[in-house]
């Protein structure tokens, strides 16, 4: 947690240098595209400031009021981070075409293309950077952070482009047509962080993590497990949680079983992801003997006589997979 607190510091920090210098850059061209630019930074540095709130505070223990901790605000703060965006690109459209009736006096183009392409080159590095934290972490306020800074390079770039063919071909009304194209992108950008955002909040499917988790369980599977279902899987923060039903031979004792289950945490935990389980055990049924792998077993009512993979959908229904 202290090195997820030092990237977003890092973050923080440089979103504010790179704000002043943007603004610095909007003053020597008075350029509605180069707003577009300064605009979005003050995004970044309020959404940077929330984002190492929220993970201070889901970076707190487990208390009474919260059982499962507090990684959700991680979610939250990609919802603030994705509405800021959003509200930045729609003022920035609204001003634009107000620019077209009433267009700006702008100059010092060149000056100004240098000053953004240098920041856009900073945003891009460390945007890269925070998007592979992220993941590795993992971080989802640390990789949204990451993206929202490669919107900002992308845009920068636009914007150097956008700037040279203004300087070059002195059509001031691009200035305007531009600044809306880019608030267009801004736009979108901040509805994907938004459906992320609401998407874990709603406890909706981290399809690639489950997904490693159900392959992985498939390959490595013990002929102990007879079949996983009734599984389900939460996001809190950079935690998984995952609950499922495993079917055990019903003569194991309790030891045996604890065992078992043991090792699927394991497995999980060391080859996927950071993971809490909750692994209800099920007792096995004659109807499971023609898919069971169990050798030797004392209580076989019929001879395997079936294979059956393991796969999202199977393992998702509340039902041994003989029902």
């Amino acid at each position: 947690m202290q090195e997820q607190k030092k990237i977003i510091l890092i973050s923080l920090i440089t979103g504010i240098v790179l704000m002043l210098a943007k603004f610095t850059a909007y003053i020597l061209t008075n350029s509605n595209f180069v707003l577009t630019d300064a605009a979005e930074s003050i995004v970044n540095v309020i959404a940077s400031s929330f984002a190492f709130f929220s993970i201070y505070l889901s970076s707190q223990p487990r208390d009474e009021n919260h059982p499962y901790g507090h990684g959700k605000i991680e979610h939250f703060s990609v919802f603030i981070e994705g509405a800021l965006i959003f509200v930045a690109g729609t003022v920035i459209i609204i001003k634009s075409v107000y620019g077209i009736f009433h267009p700006n006096t702008i100059h010092d183009l060149l000056i100004g293309a240098i000053i953004i392409g240098i920041t856009g080159a900073v945003n891009g590095a460390l945007g890269y950077y925070m998007i592979a934290k992220g993941k590795s972490l993992p971080s989802i306020t640390i990789e949204a952070d990451g993206h929202h800074l490669i919107t900002d390079m992308v845009t920068s770039i636009g914007l150097v482009i956008g700037l040279l063919l203004i300087h070059f071909t002195k059509i001031l009304m691009l200035d305007s047509i531009l600044s809306i194209l880019v608030g267009g992108y801004i736009i979108f950008t901040g509805y994907k962080l938004v459906r992320r955002s609401v998407a874990g909040l709603m406890d909706e499917t981290d399809v690639e993590v489950v997904t490693k988790v159900v392959q992985l369980l498939n390959d490595k599977r013990r002929d102990e497990w007879i079949d996983i279902h009734n599984f389900r899987a939460q996001k809190y923060g950079n935690e998984l949680h995952i609950d499922c039903h495993l079917t055990l031979p019903y003569y194991f004792d309790l030891n045996k079983v604890h065992e078992e289950v043991s090792l699927v945490d394991k497995l999980i935990n060391n080859d996927v992801t950071k993971t809490e389980l909750f692994i209800h055990a099920d007792p096995c049924l004659p109807n499971c003997c023609h898919y069971c792998n169990m050798p030797n077993c004392p209580v076989r009512a019929e001879a395997k006589t079936e294979d059956i993979v393991w796969t999202m959908d199977r393992v998702i229904r509340n039902k041994k997979h003989f029902e």
